[in-house]
């Protein structure tokens, strides 16, 4: 697994003209209905992609001209468990789409990039479910699998544009270190008005009937058994847009997804679920914080397929909520799990007033750049 560290992205090399890659906006053909049980997922279930769905990745932060910097890959010390996807590289040809290459700052050009996809995934949205979707900004590193980027380590100059062309498998990894974290809690949170709301450590068992995957959110009674409050389907991901942010430790994705609670299962779907969780047992010695009796691992038609352990603190102002959680996640399928730091900053007015419409659209977007700007200046870099 191989990472490109922020800072060796940039390179000052005037033998060597650099490759311009361009804004990749392939966009997820997927024949998913909001209302089906068949989704498009990974394989630990939590991926699910609506139809359409939009995905674009693009770098910015460079310099104003019109060359984008050599890249080195080196080693990524974490082994993530996140299923990698299919991308396409494409080269640039119009340098104005590169975020950064303009007097703009970044957050202006982020914003300028991606704005026509959020209002139109939300627009979407609103016309075929009742449940508004959230706009959440993840922080962490772009990855690439080793085999995938010896040919454009070992490309001749002629060759590096036609070798980005070639498929990437990719994916975006949320693990952030404690110093991070701690910057966040002790810098951040003061700094950008947000206020302490609440501690909880939760467990989220993922179960699968063989048709979907469900989430059901349980806490730890004092007898040492799970509470279940709730029974959700997995989330659903509207847009995706990720950024690789060139001069800071870390990149970005905005992501607008959507849950839906399940409320109408029947009573012997129900039975099964409670028999499931309340054979659960905590211990905190096994990956995921959760093990289960040998033969205890299933119920009817409901098979247990991962748990997560949450314990997070969350911050909120009226326009922003603020997740810092420490998660400890275990597969059952793969048999394999790690536990991660993640920071989660969500935008809790953007899209409502965008589906309200209430309030006139250059306000909103305004709010938007300035929602960028904050997080351009506070989440993606730290001090080692």
């Amino acid at each position: 697994m191989a990472y490109i560290p922020p800072h060796m992205r940039h390179t000052k090399d005037p033998q060597r003209p650099s490759p311009v890659p361009e804004m990749i906006v392939p966009k997820f053909n997927r024949k998913l209905s909001l209302g089906s049980s068949k989704h498009n997922a990974d394989i630990s279930g939590k991926i699910v992609y609506a139809d359409p769905a939009i995905h674009r990745w693009f770098i910015c932060g460079l310099d104003n001209d019109s060359s984008t910097p050599s890249v080195r890959f080196v080693e990524f010390s974490d082994d993530p468990v996140e299923h990698k996807k299919s991308t396409t590289i494409n080269l640039a040809r119009d340098n104005d789409k590169l975020c950064g290459n303009t007097p703009r700052s970044p957050w202006e050009s982020i914003a300028e990039n991606v704005w026509p996809d959020v209002l139109s995934a939300c627009n979407i949205v609103k016309n075929e479910m009742e449940e508004k979707p959230t706009m959440v900004a993840r922080f962490g590193h772009h990855l690439f699998r080793e085999s995938d980027i010896l040919s454009l380590e070992n490309a001749k100059e002629g060759q590096v544009a036609e070798s980005a062309l070639s498929p990437l498998r990719r994916c975006f990894y949320t693990g952030v270190p404690p110093t991070y974290m701690g910057k966040i809690v002790n810098e951040v949170v003061p700094k950008i008005g947000v206020g302490f709301v609440e501690n909880k450590d939760i467990y989220h068992v993922k179960l699968s009937d063989g048709t979907r995957q469900i989430t059901c959110k349980c806490t730890v009674k004092e007898d040492q058994k799970l509470h279940l409050y709730k029974v959700e389907l997995n989330s659903v991901r509207h847009m995706v847009a990720d950024m690789l942010c060139v001069h800071k430790n870390l990149d970005l994705r905005l992501a607008l997804c959507s849950k839906s609670t399940l409320s109408a299962l029947s009573d012997d779907e129900m039975d099964s679920i409670r028999i499931l969780i309340n054979s659960a047992i905590p211990d905190p010695e096994v990956k995921g914080g959760l093990r289960w009796p040998m033969g205890k691992s299933y119920s009817g038609d409901y098979t247990i397929v991962g748990v997560w352990h949450n314990e997070f603190k969350s911050y909120k102002s009226p326009s922003l909520k603020l997740k810092v959680r420490n998660v400890d996640r275990f597969i059952f399928k793969t048999g394999t799990g790690e536990a991660t730091i993640e920071i989660n900053l969500k935008l809790r007015r953007l899209v409502s007033e965008i589906q309200d419409g209430e309030i006139d659209i250059d306000s909103i977007y305004n709010g938007f750049k300035d929602n960028l700007r904050l997080i351009w200046d506070h989440f993606l870099s730290w001090e080692s």
